[in-house]
């Protein structure tokens, strides 16, 4: 089978790989359709992603949805083709963490297409790939592919949203129009908050946010966003985004950090923290909230179409990963399997 692997910045190979056999708990499963991530472009365009730096050739991915083609004897919840949005977390369930409901901090966590562990853990861009049954969920035929794929961004927003307390009522900004900025928008507007600004550098994303569930959109290059939010939650991943987030919010109001920050020590103003008793808080991946946004998007709740680009088949990755990081053309880009094959 092919997969897209990564071997250092910028060299990104599709290589044939030995078709994986499902564990007992295990379900093989078909790639539909898998999301370029910001980190996927990290990865390539930077040979790491935060603090994590690849040590070794990965594959990559980890926003995917398909069919399953094989289960484990012990397998019970999925069948064979069954269509599934697939969780890329995949946490030990037995440490203290996982224990409390906080699997998302597992620190035996095995997520998809990570280079935190060594040995790496290998990712779904893939033809075909492994999964836990407890990392499926079974989606309806009607929910393309592309949209199933959406279930582990919307995740992280719901997670985040719900880092942030009740947003009944409260004013939001949302710090960069990526996908997840724009999810974001989305996740607010479900949990109840009716004024939600969203800040970026360049237009085109921000139109996207406001198809997403934005009231008010803001090119900060040529206007500001104000102060005094109850909610600030900073998806950018930069400095600059921070201290921005920090002089944004109210006296006594919340920053979600959202947005993975640059390796080392991160240059922001943190004295607003004691001096306006700002609350910072971070926001880690997901752990309910993945069943829940395949839910949402199964039914319809949440309409993730704004935020899909373009999809191109493994063979065309690095024009697709190309367009993926030209944010002036592109908030989602998605990867298939090529016509033909497995």
């Amino acid at each position: 089978m092919k997969a897209l692997v990564i071997h250092a910045a910028h060299d990104l190979r599709v290589q044939d790989l030995a078709t994986p056999d499902p564990a007992g708990d295990e379900v093989r499963v078909r790639l539909g359709a898998g999301g370029i991530c910001g980190s996927d472009l990290h990865y390539y365009g930077h040979g790491g992603v935060g603090d994590f730096r690849l040590r070794e050739p990965m594959v990559l991915g980890h926003e995917v949805a398909g069919d399953v083609t094989a289960v484990g004897k012990r397998v019970t919840r999925v069948q064979v083709g069954d269509r599934v949005a697939v969780n890329p977390s995949r946490p030990c369930l037995h440490c203290g963490a996982c224990l409390s409901g906080h699997s998302n901090l597992c620190p035996n966590m095995r997520f998809y297409g990570s280079a935190a562990r060594y040995p790496h853990v290998q990712g779904a861009f893939a033809e075909e790939f492994l999964a836990r049954e407890d990392q499926c969920e079974v989606v309806p035929d009607h929910l393309s592919y592309r949209e199933a794929a959406c279930a582990e961004p919307l995740a992280v927003t719901l997670h985040a949203a719900s880092q942030a307390g009740p947003l009944l009522g409260q004013t939001v900004l949302v710090v960069g129009a990526g996908p997840i900025g724009a999810l974001l928008a989305a996740s607010a507007r479900l949990a109840g908050s009716t004024a939600i600004t969203v800040t970026d550098l360049q237009d085109a994303p921000l139109a996207v946010a406001a198809r997403m569930g934005a009231t008010r959109t803001v090119n900060v290059t040529a206007d500001d966003a104000g102060s005094g939010y109850d909610v600030v939650f900073e998806a950018s991943g930069s400095p600059a985004g921070l201290a921005s987030a920090l002089g944004a919010v109210r006296a006594g109001g919340r920053v979600v950090q959202v947005g993975m920050l640059p390796p080392g020590v991160t240059g922001a103003p943190l004295n607003p923290l004691i001096s306006r008793e700002v609350t910072l808080v971070g926001s880690f991946r997901f752990h309910r909230e993945f069943a829940w946004a395949a839910r949402l998007l199964a039914d319809g709740r949440v309409d993730v179409t704004p935020i899909l680009t373009a999809s191109f088949p493994l063979s065309r990755a690095p024009e697709a990963f190309a367009l993926a990081g030209d944010r002036s053309r592109a908030v989602k880009v998605t990867l298939t399997p090529d016509e033909g094959s497995v």
